[in-house]
C-alpha cells in the first residue's frame, strides 16, 4: 500500500499537472502549470492533503491552534488539516477586508496570541504567503510555520518568504519537479 504521501504526489501529477505555456499569476510564462485545487478539492485528494501536512507539522513538533492562508489557494488545505486533525481550527484571509457585516479580514478561528501555520496551495514568488503571514501576525497570530503543497522552485519564493517571515521555518510538501517526474514517469 502506498504512502500517504507517495498517492499524494501521483494524484497531483495525474489530477494537477499539465504541460503546455502558461502565464503565472506571477506574470511571468512557464511551460508547466500545476492547479492543485484539482487535487484538494477532490475527496481523496483532501484526505491526503490534510494527513500530509499534518503529519508534517508533527512530524517538525508545531503544535499549532489554527492552520490558514490567503483564499482561495489555501481554503481546501485549511479545511482538510482541520479535519483530519479533529483539534486545529482553520482560517482564511481575504485579499481585503470585507465592506460589509463585522468588516473581517480573518475569517473563522480569530483568537490572538494563537500560534498557527501559514499554509498555501502553490509557492511561486511566495506573495500570497507572504501576505497571509502579514495579515495574520497584524491579526495578533503568532506564525510558527509557513508549508505550500507544491513549490516552484526557479521563482525564489523560498527565498522571499523567509525574508518576510525571519525565522518563521517554510516547508514544501513538493517540488514542482518532483510532480513533474511522477506526471513523465505516469505518462509513459
Amino acid at each position: 500500500m502506498a504512502s500517504a504521501r507517495e498517492e499524494l504526489v501521483r494524484l497531483l501529477a495525474q489530477n494537477s499537472f499539465r504541460l503546455g505555456q502558461f502565464k503565472l499569476s506571477s506574470g511571468g510564462v512557464s511551460d508547466y502549470y500545476v492547479d492543485c485545487r484539482t487535487t484538494t478539492l477532490n475527496a481523496r485528494g483532501a484526505q491526503l492533503t490534510g494527513r500530509v501536512f499534518l503529519d508534517e507539522m508533527q512530524s517538525r513538533g508545531w503544535r499549532p491552534d489554527a492552520v490558514g492562508g490567503l483564499t482561495i489557494g489555501a481554503d481546501p488545505i485549511v479545511v482538510a488539516v482541520a479535519v483530519t486533525s479533529g483539534s486545529i481550527g482553520g482560517f482564511l484571509v481575504r485579499k481585503r477586508e470585507k465592506q460589509h457585516g463585522t468588516g473581517q479580514r480573518i475569517e473563522g478561528f480569530r483568537v490572538q496570541g494563537a500560534r498557527v501555520v501559514v499554509v498555501d496551495d502553490v509557492c511561486t514568488t511566495g506573495a500570497s504567503t507572504i501576505e497571509a503571514i502579514e495579515a495574520a501576525r497584524e491579526f495578533g497570530f503568532e506564525v510558527i510555520g509557513a508549508m505550500c503543497l507544491v513549490e516552484r522552485e526557479e521563482a525564489k519564493g523560498r527565498a522571499n518568504v523567509e525574508r518576510v517571515a525571519g525565522r518563521v521555518p517554510f516547508v514544501p510538501i513538493f517540488s514542482a519537479a518532483q510532480v513533474r517526474a511522477r506526471y513523465l514517469e505516469m505518462s509513459h
